[in-house]
């Protein structure tokens, strides 16, 4: 006795369909024995992809705290710059105020001794 069952057509397809109709219900056990650890890994992705990109935010909000920090430094390095010029503007402007001054001074004071040995000579000729 070789093969003792009847192995046609049907009894063919019947088998099938019940190696389908289990492997399909080992599936969803297996889905379903599963579900709490993919629910656990799906939620674990989250919290890491939640906190990676809180630390993305972190650096970028540094980075632009930074940069309006190298912008306010290069704004007050550029009016101190500003004020030296100016500074040294107006001190020039003050040495050539003053050097005028003498100037007229001088000028004046000249003027005024040249003026009295003008008037001494007036008077010694008279």
């Amino acid at each position: 006795m070789k093969n003792a069952k009847n192995n046609d057509l049907t009894d063919r397809r019947a088998a099938a369909t019940q190696a389908k109709t289990a492997l399909l219900t080992a599936y969803r056990t297996a889905q379903a024995a599963a579900e709490p650890t993919r629910l656990a890994r799906e939620a674990e992705r989250v919290a890491v992809a939640a906190a990676r990109e809180e630390r993305r935010l972190e650096r970028e909000r540094v980075k632009l705290e930074e940069q309006e920090r190298l912008v306010a430094e290069a704004a007050e390095r550029q009016e101190a710059v500003i004020a030296a010029a100016r500074a040294e503007i107006e001190a020039r402007e003050t040495a050539e105020t003053g050097r005028m001054a003498r100037l007229i001074e001088d000028e004046a004071a000249r003027k005024a001794d040249r003026d009295r040995r003008y008037a001494n000579r007036k008077a010694r000729q008279a």
